[in-house]
């Protein structure tokens, strides 16, 4: 028997709780924090977070403060290095920034996990199994992107001085004439990368033609690793176009996508770069589910689970009535419980106890 009546519960909620499950049977311990951090923690590395937008505040002693928009601050914040250790921490918590349209603050569910420690291959297998589970979760048809920036700067690094945000840009757009506007004929093996899609056994040859120097043999030997832990995994494809900042990420970096969702609805990576910068020296892996985003798949969803409605007068048999009450919570089916029928509704059955006068 499940823990929760599916019925009460939105499809996000559903979500929610099966992520938790998912994460906490893996070994992730729930992490729990505050609504707010001090604003320093994020006005040094605004360009990590998914928006730059902060809601501040100032406290009673006038330390500005900060409504927190990203869990994985607060995380790193608050562990501590343990060599040939690793912490493995998973959360539910509300974030709060511009949401995607109308660009107005709202209050925002994030779930995912932090990996944090003495990270090896394993790790980000595991990380990346986990995010595969968890697409899985909200919708049967998913697909999760990866890409390395160990291979990419590799690339960027063998074609000499350029302005390598622009570059970045380009290759996360697929802009291959873009490219060549900025590197004229050196920009050839990173055109050839962003045309490069597909499964590890179709990709992992291209890659081996483009490998240039050692930064990219090692990146290509990770990529390797991951191809025989995931050997015949169709749902995952490498797509050099997934990109994070190189100033904040290194290795492994990944989207997940579902069907019906314009955007990516998870994304994570290795950001062993963000834990030094903020004073720690392990390394680090992690995702995080956008709950905003599945606004697009509850309307397609709920509008397939109409209610069976239930009618009844004064005059109807109460124990017919509560007994056929008790079938349908038992089988899990939605239902309205009315004395009559509402013009406009829309049900998938109507049972009618109703006695006539």
């Amino acid at each position: 028997m499940q823990s929760y009546n599916e019925i009460a519960l939105s499809t996000e909620e559903k979500i929610i709780y099966s992520l938790r499950s998912l994460y906490k049977s893996n070994g992730y311990s729930q992490f729990k924090m505050s609504k707010f951090e001090e604003y320093d923690l994020y006005g040094k590395n605004k360009d990590f977070l998914i928006n730059d937008a902060v809601i501040t505040f100032t406290d009673a002693y006038g330390k500005l403060m900060a409504l927190k928009p990203d869990v994985t601050f607060s995380i790193i914040k608050n562990c501590t290095d343990e060599p040939g250790r690793v912490k493995r921490v998973c959360y539910n918590e509300n974030v709060y920034r511009m949401s995607e349209g109308d660009h107005e603050f709202t209050e925002i569910m994030q779930s995912g996990i932090e990996c944090i420690g003495d990270i090896d291959t394993y790790n980000i297998y595991e990380v990346l199994s986990l995010a595969k589970q968890s697409l899985g979760i909200i919708s049967g048809e998913y697909v999760l992107d990866i890409s390395h920036l160990g291979f990419v700067e590799g690339l960027i690094s063998d074609v000499g001085d350029c302005d390598i945000d622009a570059v970045l840009k380009c290759i996360g757009e697929k802009n291959a004439h873009g490219l060549g506007e900025l590197l004229g004929e050196r920009a050839a093996s990173l055109q050839r990368l962003t045309g490069i899609y597909g499964s590890f056994d179709k990709v992992i040859p291209e890659l081996e033609k483009l490998c240039v120097n050692k930064k990219c043999e090692e990146a290509l030997d990770e990529i390797k690793a991951l191809a025989e832990l995931f050997a015949k995994e169709d749902e995952i494809k490498l797509d050099f176009s997934v990109i994070s900042s190189v100033n904040y990420y290194n290795g492994i970096v990944f989207k997940g996508f579902v069907k019906g969702v314009p955007n990516a609805i998870l994304s994570g990576g290795r950001y062993d770069k963000l834990m030094k910068k903020l004073g720690k020296s392990s390394g680090a892996v992690c995702f995080a589910v956008y709950h905003d985003r599945l606004k697009y798949l509850d309307y397609k969803r709920e509008a397939q689970k109409k209610p069976v409605l239930l009618l009844y007068n004064e005059k109807s048999d109460v124990m017919e009535l509560i007994a056929q009450r008790n079938r349908l919570i038992s089988e899990n089916i939605a239902f309205e419980l009315q004395k009559s029928a509402c013009e406009n509704g829309a049900y998938s059955d109507i049972i009618d106890l109703r006695v006539k006068e």
